[in-house]
């Protein structure tokens, strides 16, 4: 399975060239096609290009993809085929142009993200995104690709960056957005021990930026965001005391777990509302670390 994420030349057909399989009216269909989409695309917006209804669009669709001049996304969305695919069959879209299409308005998130901005050394097999609309089901398999998909009010989709791939703009969190995401949701990263990890090399790193941290926090609103951004900061050695007290004051009331699927016990810091429900965490320091 391939898929690149550079500018595939993709095939355009002239009334001249002859498709072997096609007659010259589907060849002139195929080629409005390729050239209304450089993404998934479904029946409705095919119809639009093509001047057909709808039923007769479903039925063209489906036929090219079964010649293989088409390849399907997912039930009811195609997109074309490069010409230089040597197995037009098991050809694949980058996922991450799947993503901006099925699931916009939204952006790549989470472990992904955290991937994208070289925050890790970890490999994640399932694409993170997060919609500003809900999506069911929130877990899908798409050409062989998995994905999750968080909801978001779509208010707080901010704090991202367009990368081209394959000439299809899609959005991912920036930096600071990501580092933020993964604070408010641990899990979004892979748990909070990865999300501290994380944490520390952006700090350390040529992204780091704590008042865009600060502001990036402010606009989504979530006070349980700043206490897992003071607590690890402070508990890694990682800000200074300014930095460590504007967090302190947009803490919220209330004990939140420093890893919300952990269980509702463990040592309660109150300097920052926050209970070290991890034991690794709480190890190192009652070891001093």
């Amino acid at each position: 399975m391939t898929y690149s994420t550079e500018h595939s030349p993709i095939a355009i057909y002239t009334e001249e060239e002859q498709v072997a399989g096609l007659t010259g009216r589907r060849r002139k269909q195929l080629m409005l096609l390729h050239r209304a989409f450089h993404e998934p695309f479904d029946a409705p917006r095919a119809a639009s290009v093509l001047d057909l209804d709808i039923k007769r669009t479903r039925r063209l669709l489906a036929a090219l993809a079964d010649s293989g001049w088409l390849a399907r996304v997912r039930r009811g969305w195609y997109i074309g085929v490069p010409i230089e695919a040597s197995a037009p069959g098991q050809w694949r879209e980058d996922p991450w142009v799947v993503a901006a299409t099925l699931f916009s308005p939204g952006y790549i998130g989470g472990w992904s993200a955290v991937e994208h901005w070289g925050l890790t050394d970890q490999i994640f097999n399932v694409i993170y995104v997060v919609a500003g609309r809900k999506v069911a089901p929130t877990r899908q398999s798409i050409q062989g690709t998995d994905f999750l998909i968080r909801t978001v009010p779509e208010r707080t989709l901010f704090g991202t960056r367009r990368v081209w791939r394959r000439s299809v703009p899609v959005h991912v969190s920036d930096p600071h957005r990501t580092v933020i995401d993964i604070l408010d949701v641990p899990a979004s990263a892979g748990g909070v021990l990865h999300a501290a990890e994380v944490l520390q090399t952006y700090l350390e790193g040529e992204h780091a930026d704590q008042a865009k941290l600060l502001a990036y926090g402010d606009r989504l609103g979530r006070g349980t965001v700043f206490k897992r951004l003071g607590y690890l900061t402070e508990r890694m050695d990682l800000a200074d005391l300014d930095f460590l007290e504007a967090c302190r004051s947009r803490i919220t009331k209330g004990v939140s777990r420093l890893d919300p699927g952990g269980p509702v016990k463990g040592r309660i810091v109150s300097r920052w509302n926050m209970r070290v429900n991890t034991w690794r965490l709480a190890s190192d320091e009652e070891d001093g670390l």
